[in-house]
């Protein structure tokens, strides 16, 4: 059953990481940016070293603080997965989505020292901050895991 995690979380993480290789190599840090769709949709390579919305970004203890927090998530994850609480396919692509995230932040943060973040939106109401595959995958998740709580019953070990 672990393996189906693996198997879903797998190639989101290595289009998470391939993206962000492509990034680096071809996308000086904070220096330019390519236009995708004008005054819409850019791409450009930038420093991340907190979390969402770029909270402690800077700060020296945050790589080691939000690396610590993430090993935590993926390992109660993991042991969430073996004993079962994510109870129909909602909520088990909820944590394979999570477990990419996770991993593909994480990998950052040991490889480069930031989180690489590379997709930037206009919205015409704010610029939302930049972000990349893999924090689209843990907000996808949240979503769904959010969702999956209306619609999926928790398992009879789990309930209280």
């Amino acid at each position: 059953m672990l393996r189906l995690l693996l198997l879903f979380s797998l190639p989101l993480y290595i289009l998470d990481q391939w993206s962000k290789l492509y990034i680096v190599k071809h996308y000086e840090l904070n220096a330019h940016e390519s236009t995708i769709i004008d005054g819409f949709f850019w791409i450009h390579h930038t420093a991340n070293t907190g979390v969402a919305f770029g909270m402690g970004n800077g700060e020296w203890w945050s790589n080691w603080v939000f690396g610590a927090i993430s090993l935590t998530a993926a390992v109660a994850i993991t042991i969430m997965w073996k004993k079962g609480v994510f109870p129909g396919a909602m909520s088990r692509t909820a944590a394979g989505l999570l477990y990419a995230g996770i991993a593909g932040n994480f990998t950052d943060r040991m490889l480069h020292g930031y989180v690489v973040d590379f997709l930037k939106f206009d919205l015409r109401f704010m610029i939302w901050p930049s972000f990349n595959v893999a924090d689209a995958c843990v907000v996808s998740a949240a979503i769904l895991l959010g969702t999956s709580s209306f619609f999926e019953k928790p398992p009879e070990s789990v309930k209280a």
